[in-house]
């Protein structure tokens, strides 16, 4: 007997007035209960099927029992609701409601995939069609806020992150990082920002060597994302946002030769920080003075021994004071297409360049609660298919969470709060002649928020 399943009872003799037990002896039940919802947000965005239609089935098809959609939901549901390895297949195979989320009958229906069916199909794909799963993402995405913005969109900002994924094993390409110190790949997630809307939407993660150049593939997921953009937003204005990594003449030249604008951060040398120098004078000043960080706010022209031109350079002039350590200097500069006119340098620091920070929250809650990390398996195609799985269940809840919870105490929740409160709960399930009986816990505290975002999901059309 695994040590996961049992029909033994549990007797809790001494916690209450008589002795309590407690057995798993429920049929037909389920914890994932509330995951009809990301069915719902599934069928509006078509996310799954887009993915699956990116590989061709070379399978005879009179002995197929799992379609690759099948499959793909089977891993993008479980995912979301907090299954986040093929492992987990065995125990969810006769799950009623995984059962239901992939079009099975809950009660009589075959059981779902195991993990060897899944482990096959995560290593079956090629190159190719991994570049068509990259393609779809970012088309599907598109589409729905070119469709719910009507297309009238003045600014959209691109913003790219690079971030370590620890390994513990030896998968393919995975190398020491020094800035990291560890064994890793260093993906790369690019998001896209519409006008002044505080949510920002994932639309490509790319999984690279531990040892890449944070610029690597920048310059091609960037020509792919302004392409779409472009057609389907004819008339905006784009602004690309990069931290560090990412500064040097081949992308300076690149986004310039795009027209487009860019507020790239970079990295101090001699020739920056002298011309800095009369700011953090100034600044060393006010920090000694209030005995407290203090910064000031320049610019400059500059231009290195291999670029083409001169450029606008901010530079915030900082001195970090914390607690009773000594005053640190730490200027910090940005480079920038955007004229004096329209930002000045303070605006643009702290408005416009520091606003990147809640992209690297989204990156975390990915890594975290949806298993962008969970990179494993031996081979690297297989693990940026992992990437990408994961990659439609943050889609799918990020859209539960904009389209059916708006204006409701989880409209910014995260996802791992959607998870517990809306998704896990109790549910047993039967079905008659006409309808499946999906029968959830009478003491859910959030019934109402379940409700209410089937309501506005369902209010919607479908593709939303």
């Amino acid at each position: 007997m695994r040590d996961d399943t049992t029909t033994q009872p549990v007797v809790f003799k001494d916690l209450f007035g008589k002795p309590v037990v407690a057995r798993f002896d429920q049929p037909d039940s389920s914890s994932d209960g509330g995951a009809v919802l990301l069915k719902a947000c599934d069928d509006r965005l078509e996310l799954t099927e887009a993915i699956a239609a990116c590989v061709a089935d070379a399978r005879q098809p009179g002995k197929v029992i799992h379609r690759f959609h099948d499959l793909v939901r089977q891993r993008v549901f479980g995912i979301a609701c907090g299954y986040e390895d093929c492992n987990d297949a065995e125990r969810l195979a006769e799950d009623p409601m995984q059962k239901l989320l992939v079009d099975r009958d809950p009660i009589a229906g075959g059981t779902l995939a195991s993990q060897s069916t899944l482990s096959r199909f995560e290593n079956a794909l090629g190159p190719k069609a991994l570049m068509r799963m990259g393609n779809a993402l970012a088309d599907t995405v598109i589409a729905r806020h070119r469709k719910r913005l009507k297309g009238r969109v003045k600014r959209i900002t691109v913003e790219l992150d690079p971030t370590d994924d620890p390994t513990h094993g030896a998968q393919q390409l995975t190398f020491f990082n020094g800035h990291y110190d560890t064994w890793c790949y260093l993906p790369v997630a690019g998001f896209v920002q519409f006008d002044a809307e505080p949510e920002q939407y994932l639309f490509a993660y790319l999984l690279r060597p531990g040892n890449a150049d944070e610029k690597l593939g920048a310059i091609g997921l960037l020509r792919r994302i302004l392409a779409r953009l472009r057609a389907a937003f004819p008339k905006a204005r784009v602004l690309v946002r990069l931290d560090g990594g990412f500064a040097g003449p081949g992308m300076f030249d690149y986004l310039e030769a795009e027209r487009v604008d860019y507020v790239v951060a970079m990295a101090g040398n001699a020739v920056l920080k002298r011309q800095a120098e009369p700011l953090m004078k100034k600044a060393r000043r006010l920090s000694r003075r209030s005995q407290q960080t203090g910064h000031l706010y320049g610019e400059c022209q500059y231009a290195a021994g291999s670029w083409s031109r001169k450029r606008r350079v901010i530079i915030k002039a900082e001195v970090v004071r914390l607690g009773d350590r000594a005053p640190k200097d730490n200027p910090r500069f940005v480079v920038t297409s955007l004229s004096a006119a329209e930002w000045d340098p303070r605006a643009l620091y702290e408005d416009l360049y520091c606003a990147r920070g809640d992209m690297e929250n989204r990156i975390k809650e990915q890594q975290l609660y949806l298993f962008a990390d969970r990179t494993s398996t031996a081979t690297m195609r297989a693990n940026q298919i992992r990437l990408y799985l994961s990659s439609v269940a943050y889609l799918l809840l990020h859209a539960l969470r904009r389209l059916g919870l708006q204006g409701t105490t989880l409209a910014r929740a995260q996802c791992h709060t959607l998870r517990l409160k809306l998704l896990k709960i109790g549910a047993q399930i039967r079905v008659t002649a006409r309808k499946v009986w999906v029968s959830l816990a009478s003491g859910s505290p959030h019934a109402g928020l379940f409700a209410r975002a089937y309501a506005n999901l369902r209010a919607l059309p479908l593709r939303a």
